[in-house]
């Protein structure tokens, strides 16, 4: 559809020359969530074909209410996450390569096993089965916008609402952990800056993936073993500058750290 690949056009122009977006034109504009998600996968097509990276795992935001009212936004939404930007344990970046960045404290999964559309609906239970660790994360976002806050909600979807990188911690064994009782805090130069807990995130953070995996199946689409999906911030966005060093504890899960040099 020419709209949608004037859109792409415009999306992509951001991540590949670091353009700010304007106000997207009205005719161009997804007009539902569901247009904007495909909008979204013509993306995610584009810049993969511009070698831009590869979509390795997905975001989803706006599961807590901190977030949620940080946006004025009620539902969760997903953005894919390029394999370009995401590190383990510790990651360094260039903070010019970003165009305004920030970082949200996550709690994320790995699954080593298909949630498939045949198995709709997921419930905890049966998504649980699909997840072998559990990770802290620090997503990190972008501001691409010149004015985020004036932007409707299905065109940051289409622009994989924010997603730009992760820092995953070790991975761990789910076990005996019960992720909606775990806490977690986020610093900036050794100093904390939030915190929260497990259960801010829909009641339970695998509440998020059971969201998630019913959104993909009832498209008809897989989340796929090796895949990671981070669930959702339990402290607000903060926006970075040059220096900053971010580092998440989280309670059973470990820490992980950002470095925008």
């Amino acid at each position: 559809m020419f709209k949608h690949n004037r859109l792409v056009e415009i999306l992509s122009k951001s991540r590949l020359t670091g353009y700010k977006i304007d106000i997207i034109p009205t005719q161009l504009r997804p007009k539902t969530e569901e247009e904007s998600y495909i909008v979204q996968e013509s993306l995610h097509r584009y810049l993969f074909k511009k070698k831009y990276g590869k979509v390795i795992g997905y975001k989803i935001g706006c599961t807590t209410k901190v977030m949620q009212e940080y946006l004025g936004i009620s539902n969760p939404c997903v953005g894919g996450v390029y394999d370009m930007n995401v590190s383990y344990i510790e990651g360094n970046y260039n903070f010019d390569k970003f165009i305004s960045p920030g970082v949200e404290c996550e709690i994320a999964v790995y699954l080593d096993k298909d949630l498939l559309p045949s198995e709709y609906p997921h419930n905890k239970f049966s998504v649980e089965k699909s997840v072998s660790h559990a990770m802290a994360s620090i997503e990190i976002v972008d501001d691409r916008w010149i004015d985020y806050k004036s932007v409707d909600t299905p065109s940051l979807i289409a622009d994989d609402f924010f997603a730009s990188g992760c820092v995953l911690g070790n991975k761990t064994k789910l076990d005996s952990i019960d992720l909606s009782e775990i806490t977690g805090g986020m610093f900036i130069n050794d100093q904390l800056v939030g915190s929260g807990c497990g259960k801010d995130i829909m009641g339970d953070p695998l509440e998020a993936l059971v969201w998630i995996a019913n959104f993909m199946s009832e498209k008809g689409k897989i989340l796929k073993a090796n895949q990671f999906v981070t669930l959702g911030s339990i402290v607000e966005t903060k926006w970075l500058k040059p220096g900053d060093s971010v580092r998440i504890e989280i309670d059973r899960l470990g820490s992980a750290i950002a470095n925008f040099i």
